[in-house]
């Protein structure tokens, strides 16, 4: 309804920032204006994150695999900010940008070729290529570290991601409308908030401040540039948890717990109480290793009713494991999720040969529930 003047400062000129746009994951699209120097402000982010790492960004070998669209964060961020003005200075080859939209098999050829140290990309796109590289392709890609951002990362993800490139996959988090919000620490465990950059409280339903490790949904302020005021903004819907802590790798900034998914995608039952995905995502990665397999390629768990919760599964044939084996993993997967969901739930285990990406965005999501939560916040 205050689209496009309501939504910016009176004296901002709409032709000289850049528009952005959600992926409207969550059916709720949100479009957001930001300037040039909130956009160098979200690629010092990514600077800090690298340098975190053990990387530099005027030398690590560095891919980014990224949203191409004009509209998308990641395209403001590396193609209309900062890095096109230090180009005329520093030649930056060491920074390769490559389309999300690319084939999986293109993009390892170029992979192989240029031979990154950091490797950087959404969920489901270093899946689809963890897989390629468990079939044999990209023997010259071994990068020192793995980034993962852009949407939910699964433990199985991880843990998948991690053996095929035999090295640590770290999460970044952040959203289109408020920017980088935290990345996780190279110890692993915990998040570093980007204190400068963001006002993060944690709230619960009735918008009072939740205790440390007390799960809450994120209110956020960004501190930076001059397009869209991002302030005490409610519309992210994530489940996130702060921790009163430190960390031994010397960054002293805010600490969260590891994002705990969307509230959407809680799987409710029928007494009224709730379950976080995450408490279970991580089974197949875990009874795999158990089996030293990794034959199931990807998965997705759907609660369809109070009582009723399917896991489908992508088996890889090429991995060559008897059809034995494989029905032994499906049947010990089958038990752990029972037990640990419990609520008297039947676990359905099928398989599928490709499981379907989400109408308004490119990944599939790891967990979905098409049982309404008890309460529902409203955005405001």
């Amino acid at each position: 309804m205050n689209f496009p003047d309501g939504i910016i400062p009176t004296d901002f000129q709409k032709d000289q920032g850049f528009l952005l746009s959600t992926s409207g994951s969550t059916g709720k699209p949100v479009f957001v204006y930001c300037d040039a120097m909130g956009a160098i402000r979200r690629l010092e982010a990514f600077v800090r994150t690298l340098k975190a790492y053990g990387g530099t960004w005027n030398t690590s070998k560095t891919c980014l695999i990224i949203d191409d669209d004009p509209q998308s964060v990641e395209y403001t961020t590396f193609t209309g900010s900062l890095i096109p003005f230090l180009q005329r200075f520093f030649p930056l080859k060491n920074i390769k940008y490559l389309p999300l939209t690319k084939k999986p098999e293109d993009v390892m050829d170029e992979l192989n070729r240029f031979q990154p140290e950091f490797l950087s990309s959404d969920p489901d796109m270093l899946r689809k290529l963890a897989t390629l590289k468990n079939k044999g392709m990209g023997k010259k890609i071994t990068p020192n570290m793995v980034f993962s951002g852009g949407a939910m990362l699964d433990q199985y993800t991880r843990k998948y991601v991690e053996h095929a490139f035999a090295c640590p996959l770290r999460d970044i988090y952040g959203t289109t409308e408020a920017g980088p919000i935290a990345f996780e620490c190279i110890e692993g465990e915990y998040y570093h908030v980007h204190s400068d950059l963001v006002l993060l409280e944690i709230l619960d339903d009735h918008y009072t401040q939740v205790s440390s490790g007390t799960p809450g949904h994120p209110v956020i302020t960004q501190l930076y540039g001059h397009g869209t005021p991002i302030i005490r903004y409610t519309g992210i819907e994530d489940i996130i948890a702060t921790f009163h802590g430190t960390t031994h790798c010397g960054i002293t900034t805010d600490l969260i717990h590891p994002i705990q998914g969307r509230k959407t995608d809680v799987f409710t039952f029928a007494d009224g109480s709730t379950m976080s995905p995450l408490q279970v995502t991580g089974i197949p990665a875990k009874t795999m290793e158990k089996h030293e397999t990794y034959v199931i390629r990807q998965f997705q768990i759907i609660q369809h009713t109070h009582t009723e919760i399917e896991v489908v599964l992508v088996i890889d044939p090429q991995l060559g494991e008897k059809k034995s084996s494989v029905q032994q993993l499906l049947k010990e997967l089958q038990q752990e999720f029972t037990d640990h969901i419990g609520h008297g739930v039947t676990v359905i285990i099928t398989q599928t040969k490709e499981i379907e990406p989400e109408k308004r965005s490119d990944y599939v999501q790891v967990a979905k529930s098409f049982v309404k939560p008890p309460s529902v916040r409203k955005n405001t």
